[in-house]
């Protein structure tokens, strides 16, 4: 299921925690303030993006600038901007330690009978053993925790289309006597999303999600990734999954200018700290390859620039290149954060929706 006609799809990421994505003292936003959580919500609403897509987070990673210490729950961020917004579709992000399939379910069901048929559900296996500690659990190994992810998603599956009552039995869910209703106004079922690159996470992917998030150290390893990925859903279950990045944009009118913007926020202010702490926690729990000591720099750049997203940093030309060299490679859309979300709706709306359009990635906007 594809949200969206448009050849290369735009989500808005990252708006429900302190700071977004911009891991610097120099990010102006996210406050987590629910005024501004309607306001870049029906922004984003307005210019005909895709998507709305939060992160899961319930701990945040210390240093100088407190890196996503506040957050909204997102299912109930969900419903709130459900309400408030007329076209674009609103996610929620759910780690599956934290909640019961059950619920799960019913909470998306109700998300999505609140915004007319708009929510979609993006699945993390959990990859961060100090919130799981939270809710009383113990982080499972990760091909266990994928095992798990894929019962958990399959027991939500039935839920959302099975009649009646029915029992569910499995390794790690026993439900007897099992009932869902209403069942989500989209069919056969709202959008899923995962983000996953080791092997257990395409897999996850190609057998159930619509939309797979990965990160990639540079193009062409995502163009590898995106064909590796599209060819599992293919050959082992006979679906089609879309591949979406992840852009952290640094866009001023001049390349030096977006260069000097980059070199403050992220080189002269970045929370080297938090970011360490982040990349640290994802490359131990994730069963991601650690990174090189000698590039763990780099490493830690980018994950300041936008949780380990493509930099993008340059003009609006350079920016809208960009873009078509990740639909080029294969990706079907992006997620995007700035470290100013507002000034950078507003930038998008100006310079880079009218170039993209203007290029055949997206269809011109509604009026």
């Amino acid at each position: 299921m594809s949200i969206s006609t448009n050849r290369f799809k735009l989500a808005v990421f990252g708006i429900n925690v302190s700071h977004g994505c911009t891991i610097s003292t120099a990010a102006h936003g996210i406050e987590v303030d629910w005024a501004e959580s309607l306001r870049l919500a029906r922004r984003a609403d307005d210019l005909g993006l895709e998507a709305l897509i939060p992160v899961c987070r319930w701990k945040g990673f210390g240093g100088p600038s407190e890196f996503n210490h506040r957050s909204f729950e997102t299912y109930t961020w969900a419903a709130g901007l459900a309400q408030a917004t007329q076209h674009i579709h609103v996610f929620a992000t759910t780690a599956v330690a934290s909640i019961h399939p059950v619920l799960a379910a019913k909470q998306g069901a109700t998300i999505d009978h609140i915004s007319g048929g708009r929510f979609g559900l993006n699945v993390v296996a959990g990859w961060n053993s100090q919130e799981v500690a939270m809710f009383g659990q113990q982080q499972l190994p990760h091909e266990q925790r994928y095992a798990l992810t894929d019962e958990w998603m399959s027991f939500i599956k039935a839920l959302w289309t099975r009649e009646g009552a029915f029992d569910f039995t499995g390794a790690y869910f026993n439900a007897p006597d099992c009932y869902a209703e209403p069942k989500p106004l989209q069919r056969p079922l709202p959008p899923i999303m995962s983000a996953g690159v080791s092997p257990a996470g395409r897999r996850f992917a190609a057998k159930h999600a619509d939309m797979n998030f990965i990160l990639a150290p540079n193009l062409d390893a995502a163009r590898e990734t995106v064909a590796d990925i599209r060819r599992i859903a293919r050959q082992d279950y006979r679906r089609e999954v879309e591949v979406w990045g992840n852009a952290a944009v640094f866009c001023r009118p001049t390349h030096a200018e977006a260069q000097d913007y980059y070199r403050h926020v992220i080189h002269e202010s970045g929370d080297l700290v938090a970011a360490g702490n982040l990349l640290d926690t994802f490359t131990r729990e994730s069963a991601s390859q650690l990174p090189d000591p000698a590039l763990r720099e780099s490493y830690l750049r980018n994950m300041m620039a936008g949780y380990s997203g493509f930099p993008v940093v340059g003009t609006p030309t350079e920016v809208v290149d960009f873009l078509q060299a990740m639909a080029d490679c294969g990706m079907a859309g992006a997620t995007l954060s700035w470290p100013d979300y507002a000034a950078g709706l507003d930038q998008l709306e100006r310079e880079i929706l009218p170039a993209l359009e203007a290029r055949g990635l997206r269809q011109a906007r509604r009026a």
